[in-house]
């Protein structure tokens, strides 16, 4: 698939297969396809049929329309179930003299990956915060530096296994090879913060339909990171309740006269709403309508604050809220949440990343996470391409091939030679299928 990169993003209301390759004017996307996501509850997969059913369809697409093969994928994961800790690990050195290299950083990580949890949980991401060197505390990066003692302070995000085994299964079924899987909030936050933003620090709020994900930056380090279980659909679930009217016309009432800050909604307009079963039509006013969906959103933000302060970062977010998703697009939404929280706030999508001819409807809040899936994937995959070491053809010099053979003992010994050539040939390709097999597993 020459340099191109394939993306996944199993959303509760939309599934995305985004393809695309790195440019010098940005990500250059291929091929897109979204379409209406089942069997995805609150960012879990939970019927993998019902997913395969949305997926296949739009991967034969992109392979006929674009006549691409896709193979190798990343996919994101979320679900209301994820959560961060924080954990510590600590060694002794017994050659205090010895620089600390970064094989002995990588070790520590690994030995976290591989910390207990909770039945049914899974480590997804380790993400070191700062290191102590014997006296010296609080060390961004401790490679390079000597001591008897290194402890680091470690995030660990965790979800539950049954979440990223089926996220797993639905892949596989799809006829794909899983290449890792990525927590949905580090996706949308690499697609829409600035590095600016990650330095001062910000909290990313990516408003989705199933759940709302939070991720928290500061001096360029993952600081913290929550799902709260409501997102749009949860806003469009009141309002049917609310206004007794059907899924599709309080999604509809949602998007095109919703408003989630009631004291801006006008006080005269009205929405008809058809009676059913001979019943008379009634109305709804615009009023009503943003007062239901502002208790809902309220109760979001309330949820998002009480995550921000747990974090021990709320007074450290030099950059504000940066806001993205596809319901980061109901009306007056940036305004409630600066009133509510007291922060700056901006609306952002993932259009700095993408090249200019990339198409409209690429270039949208609710297509992040797909964005930020695909350019996690070009920087795992130009990693393993870097740190891959060149094959080496397989020389004959060395070989003893003898002048041309006339009794039958010489003609077998050049027929054996001829053998272990082949063979030597063989296990390169053996090798590199079995280190093929180890990355994909990792």
């Amino acid at each position: 698939m020459n340099n191109y990169i394939a993306a996944i993003d199993l959303g509760t209301t939309k599934v995305v297969t985004l393809v695309g390759e790195k440019t010098e004017s940005g990500f250059k996307i291929i091929a897109y396809m979204e379409v209406p996501s089942k069997g995805v509850m609150r960012g879990e997969v939970v019927n993998i049929q019902n997913v395969l059913d949305s997926l296949l369809p739009a991967l034969a697409e992109v392979r006929r329309s674009q006549s691409i093969e896709i193979k190798d994928v990343f996919v994101g994961i979320a679900g209301q179930n994820i959560k961060c800790m924080s954990q510590r690990l600590s060694r002794n050195r017994s050659k205090s003299d010895d620089l600390i290299m970064d094989d002995e950083i990588e070790e520590m990580i690994k030995e976290m990956a591989n910390s207990r949890v909770p039945a049914g949980e899974k480590i997804l991401h380790v993400i070191p915060q700062a290191y102590n060197v014997d006296d010296h505390i609080g060390v961004e990066n401790a490679s390079g530096m000597t001591g008897t003692r290194i402890e680091g302070d470690y995030k660990l995000f965790i979800g539950k296994i049954n979440s990223v085994e089926h996220s797993k299964l639905v892949i596989n079924r799809a006829g794909l090879n899983l290449k890792e899987l990525i927590l949905e909030p580090v996706a949308s936050a690499k697609a829409v913060l600035t590095e600016d933003e990650m330095e001062l620090g910000a909290a990313m709020i990516d408003m989705g339909g199933g759940t709302t994900d939070l991720l928290i930056y500061h001096n360029n380090i993952i600081r913290h990171t929550a799902v709260i279980p409501f997102g749009g659909n949860s806003i469009t679930e009141d309002l049917r309740q609310g206004c007794s009217v059907f899924l599709k016309n309080a999604e509809q009432m949602k998007i095109q006269y919703g408003s989630c800050y009631s004291e801006f909604a006008p006080e005269n307009k009205t929405v008809a709403i058809p009676g059913i079963g001979g019943l008379e039509n009634r109305e709804v006013s615009f009023k009503y309508i943003a007062g239901i969906i502002e208790a809902r959103v309220e109760e979001i933000i309330e949820a998002i604050m009480y995550e921000i302060e747990n974090s021990g970062y709320m007074d450290k977010l030099g950059a504000g809220i940066v806001l993205t998703g596809g319901g980061s697009q109901l009306t007056n939404l940036k305004q409630f949440i600066q009133s509510k929280t007291g922060y700056s706030v901006r609306i952002a999508s993932p259009v700095n990343h993408l090249s200019h001819d990339t198409p409209q409807e690429v270039c949208k809040p609710s297509s992040s996470t797909a964005i930020g899936l695909l350019m996690i994937g070009h920087d795992k995959m130009k990693n393993i391409a870097q740190s891959a070491p060149e094959e080496e053809p397989v020389l004959f010099e060395d070989l003893e091939i003898a002048a041309p053979a006339t009794s039958k003992e010489e003609k077998n010994k050049k027929k054996s030679i001829r053998k272990t050539g082949r063979f030597l040939g063989g296990v390169s390709h053996i090798l590199g299928d079995i280190f093929d097999t180890t990355n994909n597993e990792a």
